[in-house]
């Protein structure tokens, strides 16, 4: 017997229908982007060709879905086999993640109708960064189908496929931790390339690749914990708090290296003085730097096994402080030089909230109808 069951229920609850209204409003603009272009519905121009669709789907959705990647390493890097139970909820979130992050990068090409050149090895451009965040995105979607698909052979009765695929499943394992390390800094290496037009606190140079791939793992686990924490909640699940709680202090350590990394470089590029400035990109960097101090305050408290209150908490935080990271770095303080302005348009951002709201409906389908949550998480 399988150790997960569908949590079964009504799909169509009154949540599930306030996200497809969301959904469909914002699907109008979808199509209008597509018959009558970008500038249709964008706001993007020559200095800002990246909006908040770019930022959003394929810079923040992507490290919001590095959950399965950051369990990866916990429980097949390091042999944490308590945590199995949380992998299949962890690699569904990725799934979608990715999944509406590959779609996003084809929703913002100019030319989408070539986006199969990123198929012919002929046409790449090897020195291209994008080249590799594309390649690996691709592929770590495809992986991660693989990953999850036990969950649909389990509900179809597939026994002899889930057996081949079992003795085969440690090579996507290790696929599934090298493509989002590659990939996640490759968005490191992206600001690298964008040289001056990063502010300077965020411009960090050689850095750069390890810091995204740290705010990765942090969020990866932060949102192994909401998720955890949702579905107790929502779904009369288990309580996981001192399961999770030791996420949260893996988490901690892991922003004290990145802000000692920060920190460090700034000093040494003689910075400090500008996160003092005044000015709007200083403003960004103190709130940026009290989220990700706050959860370490938080997960200090001696009574946090027993407080799953404290610990959503934490776990919220370290979530806007990875995504305020890189959209400060990417968009909020990029500057490409003078006479270029952006501020996204209606459109753009019900697009976004659309991709949200999708994201969000396709959760609630398969938890609902796949065996992902373990028997033990639900009533």
């Amino acid at each position: 017997m399988s150790a997960y069951k569908p949590l079964g229920g009504r799909i169509l609850t009154p949540a599930f229908l306030f996200f497809a209204v969301v959904f469909l409003i914002s699907l109008y603009f979808m199509v209008e982007r597509f018959t009558d272009g970008m500038g249709a519905v964008a706001n993007i121009n020559g200095g800002f060709p990246w909006g908040i669709w770019v930022v959003y789907d394929v810079i923040i959705g992507t490290g919001l879905a590095c959950g399965g990647y950051a369990l990866a390493f916990t429980v097949y890097i390091f042999n944490k086999g308590k945590y199995h139970p949380l992998v299949r909820p962890a690699l569904l979130a990725s799934l979608a993640g990715y999944a509406l992050g590959g779609f996003g990068a084809i929703f913002d090409m100019g030319r989408w109708w070539q986006f199969y050149n990123i198929l012919l090895p002929w046409n790449w451009n090897f020195n291209s960064v994008m080249l590799e965040v594309g390649l690996c995105v691709s592929l770590y979607i495809i992986v991660l189908i693989i990953e999850f698909s036990p969950a649909f052979l389990e509900k179809i009765g597939a026994t002899g496929l889930l057996k081949v695929l079992d003795k085969t499943l440690f090579f996507f394992i290790a696929l599934g931790v090298l493509l989002p390390t590659m990939h996640q800094s490759s968005l490191g290496s992206m600001l690298i390339i964008m040289g001056y037009k990063v502010d300077p606190l965020w411009q960090v140079l050689q850095f750069q690749p390890l810091l995204a791939v740290l705010t990765a793992i942090i969020m990866g686990y932060s949102i192994v914990i909401f998720e955890a924490s949702l579905a107790r909640v929502g779904f009369g699940g288990k309580d996981e708090t001192p399961l999770l709680a030791v996420l949260g202090k893996v988490s901690v350590w892991l922003m004290v290296a990145f802000l000692v990394i920060r920190f460090g470089v700034l000093a040494a590029q003689g910075k400090i003085g500008l996160i003092f400035a005044g000015d709007f990109a200083s403003l960004m960097f103190i709130i940026e730097t009290i989220l990700f101090v706050a959860p370490a305050i938080i997960i200090a408290s001696p009574s946090l096994n027993k407080s799953p209150g404290k610990l959503l908490i934490a776990a919220v935080s370290m979530l806007f402080a990875g995504a305020l990271y890189r959209f400060d770095a990417f968009l909020f303080t990029y500057d490409p030089g003078p006479g270029f302005s952006y501020f996204p348009s209606a459109p753009e951002i019900m697009v976004t909230l659309g991709v949200i709201s999708f994201e969000i409906m396709a959760y609630l389908v398969v938890v609902k109808t796949l065996p992902v949550l373990h028997r033990s998480e639900h009533a």
